[in-house]
């Protein structure tokens, strides 16, 4: 059975992750990752303290098939699952709710779209779009990530499916306000998948790229772009 990272990312902390997928390799690192200082102003403010966007201005935004070109397809979105799980790891555990499973982060203005690759064995890629103020953005982010990689292996249970998750800090690219990124490792039956997962700031607006890091490195700059462009 093929663990696919759409499937992975409903069952762990944010993913993709993988998305989905998600989102779903680099140094590994057990300890909690550091954020850049965000430009202020001097009376205190964000550079870029503007209005939160809509999720329906969101998902004007997020990736198509044009963007990514013929070899990506869109995945419906799929209804979230609602089943009891559980997870090895107090930190995750704490937050509760669709952050410790990865459904969703808790910010009510949101959009996500998920894609197949063709060119890769059909390997997958998602976008999540998020929009608050940068204190909240940067609070939330940082708490999932922090959360994740303070148990460097933990299992999720759902129904009769256990899946071990590995998680490991990679380094991320130096874009925008701030960033965030990791590897996660899924093993599920004797399978393994693998999931990169990057968040990066501009604003008010958080950009998640989940998937297989080949893809997620092919494509977060053109994400970023598309995204910038509302701001």
């Amino acid at each position: 059975m093929r663990l696919h990272a759409t499937t992975v990312r409903g069952l762990s902390a944010l993913a993709i992750f993988a998305l989905a997928g998600c989102s779903q390799g680099s140094a590994a690192s057990s300890g909690p990752m550091s954020s850049p200082t965000v430009p202020v102003h001097p009376d205190g403010e964000s550079a870029l303290a503007l209005a939160p966007l809509s999720s329906t201005a969101l998902a004007k935004l997020l990736l198509d098939e044009s963007d990514l070109g013929g070899d990506y397809t869109r995945i419906p979105q799929r209804a979230a699952a609602h089943d009891d799980v559980t997870v090895s790891c107090p930190a995750l555990e704490k937050l509760g709710g669709d952050a410790a499973t990865g459904t969703s982060l808790a910010f009510p203005r949101k959009a996500k779209a998920s894609f197949t690759y063709a060119g890769g064995g059909n390997s997958e890629l998602a976008e999540e779009l998020y929009s608050d103020t940068a204190a909240k953005l940067s609070k939330g982010i940082g708490e999932i990530f922090d959360a994740m990689v303070s148990c460097p292996t933990y299992q999720v249970v759902s129904g009769s499916t256990v899946v071990t998750v590995g998680t490991q800090v990679t380094p991320a690219p130096d874009l925008g306000d701030e960033q965030w990124s990791q590897l996660l490792t899924y093993s599920i039956g004797g399978q393994r998948s693998v999931v990169k997962q990057t968040a990066i700031r501009i604003g008010n607006v958080l950009v998640l790229v989940s998937g297989a890091p080949g893809l997620v490195d092919a494509n977060l700059e053109r994400a970023l772009d598309k995204a910038e462009a509302a701001l």
